[in-house]
């Protein structure tokens, strides 16, 4: 497996201007390469611009609208839904957490729930634009069913994950953003592109059995919840991602469960949906909606400080703070570039001579 390095300014142009060729306005293009970007510039490999031709797949199967109308549906004080229209959740996403970023401004608290959407990027992206007010960021999605509940051998639920995103003081946000599989399926396509082999308890064959070949999907099996089995918690996995399921779909009026539509293009969407698209929930508090901002950051940063001090269990760890591995990442790769494997570079290459733009470099 090779890496080749990117500037973060050459990976954003290029993405730039694929979704521009895919008939995007500039500014949803922007912001569509500004989520991407944030996914590789935090480390999320997975969710950055390796996605860039599934996108583009789809919006050739014309599965994504790229001038969509996104819109308000429905709304009370502190509570709104959002029709995506069909287009990029990289779009609609933005677009929902900052009514519910607005909605918390005025009233303290802000919840929306967007359907007809599509891939939204990482959670973290959206969740973090809350904290940057001095608010706790929620946000979550569904996904394709790629994923069976406990005891099943059916793939009923997508990876779904969520975020939830708190601001600090002197210290990085607070950012737990997971999966509630035991993997993201980003993280299977990894092994898949580098030719390697999965971890025990990421996925299991058609019938059942734990399988640690990354192509298992292909082949008629499923991801495993949060937890792997019964016996290590899976219950609680499939119970995360059942509340995800439910808030960002069976209330937005998106499609849930096995009818969420796939992110891969040679699969088409269910015959018979039950809603739009797929579905996103957003949340964003206000901190001064409990006491004065500033004490809750000060005494976040005790609580982190304590638990950065925790005694390890070897030399060769220490315990880390959700988020800090990805606050790190972004540190370093904004300075030296970021990594991208070879397989993602060729697909990347690929694209650009199917779109007519210029490679990245």
């Amino acid at each position: 497996m090779t890496f080749y390095t990117f500037t973060e300014k050459n990976l954003r142009q290029f993405t730039e201007h694929v979704f521009l060729k895919m008939g995007c306005p500039e500014k949803d293009a922007i912001l569509a390469a500004d989520v991407l970007l944030k996914s590789d510039l935090r480390g999320v490999d997975s969710h950055g611009v390796a996605r860039l031709s599934g996108y583009v797949r789809l919006w050739e199967k014309q599965r994504i609208n790229a001038t969509p109308n996104v819109r308000v549906v429905y709304e009370t004080a502190t509570t709104a839904t959002v029709d995506g229209d069909a287009g990029l959740g990289l779009v609609a996403a933005p677009f929902a957490m900052q009514i519910a970023i607005e909605k918390a401004k005025a009233y303290g608290s802000g919840w929306v729930s967007v359907k007809n959407s599509n891939h939204f990027g990482i959670a973290g992206y959206h969740a973090l634009m809350a904290v940057e007010q001095d608010m706790i960021g929620i946000s979550m999605t569904n996904a394709s069913p790629l994923v069976a509940p406990t005891y099943s051998s059916e793939r009923l639920l997508g990876t779904n994950p969520m975020c939830y995103a708190f601001p600090a003081g002197k210290y990085p946000p607070v950012v737990v953003d997971m999966a509630t599989a035991a993997a993201a399926n980003g993280k299977l396509e990894i092994a898949q592109r580098s030719g390697l082999s999965i971890p025990e308890g990421w996925a299991q064959d058609a019938s059942g059995n734990p399988s640690t070949d990354p192509h298992q999907l292909k082949q008629g099996g499923s991801l495993l919840p949060l937890g792997s089995d019964k016996d290590h918690g899976s219950h609680k996995g499939y119970g995360l991602s059942a509340t995800v399921d439910i808030l960002s779909a069976v209330l937005s009026g998106a499609n849930y469960g096995p009818w969420v539509p796939p992110f891969v293009a040679f699969l088409e969407p269910s015959a018979n949906p039950v809603g739009a698209g797929i579905g996103h929930f957003f949340g964003a508090m206000r901190v001064d909606g409990f006491r004065p901002a500033q004490e809750f950051k000060d005494h976040l940063d005790n609580w982190i400080a304590r638990f950065k001090s925790a005694r390890p269990v070897d030399e060769a760890h220490k315990v880390i703070i959700p988020g800090e591995p990805e606050y790190d990442f972004e540190k370093e790769r904004r300075i030296n570039g970021i990594p991208i494997i070879d397989a993602v570079v060729n697909d990347l290459n690929d694209l650009a001579d199917k779109l007519g733009i210029e490679k990245p470099r």
